[in-house]
């Protein structure tokens, strides 16, 4: 089974006011290891080539700890289900030192956007999840 890992620098910029990293960019994380996923997959190359990509239906995130600045966030992506039309992502956040500090999952549904709807996984990419 697949696995993916990024590995991403903290900017200054995505601090809230409390001195942490704001909630909403753990969301960015998670998209930028998301598409890292979709992409080792082939699902880019099939929306490039077929017009059949993906939705997001499903995206959630369980904080464990803050982020802080400066430092680095790693992301291990995982598969964790997959059924006839869509597939679940889970999302290991951890800190620079190793210590995790989230959880996150995405429900993935794969969709013709020349049809305007969902559709089966096509056996190339039902290849690369197993």
């Amino acid at each position: 089974m697949l696995e993916t890992q990024l590995s991403l620098r903290i900017d200054w910029s995505e601090l809230d006011a409390f001195g942490h990293v704001n909630n909403v960019m753990f969301m960015k994380y998670v998209q930028a290891a998301r598409l890292n996923y979709v992409e080792q997959i082939g699902l880019m190359n099939l929306y490039r080539s077929a017009n059949v990509g993906f939705m997001v239906a499903e995206a959630a995130c369980t904080f464990k700890k803050p982020l802080h600045f400066p430092g680095s966030v790693h992301l291990v992506t995982r598969l964790l289900s997959s059924g006839n039309t869509s597939f679940v992502l889970e999302h290991t956040i951890t800190n620079g030192d190793g210590e995790l500090v989230a959880i996150a999952k995405d429900v993935l549904v794969v969709y013709d956007f020349s049809r305007q709807e969902k559709c089966a996984i096509p056996s190339s990419i039902r290849q690369q999840l197993v």
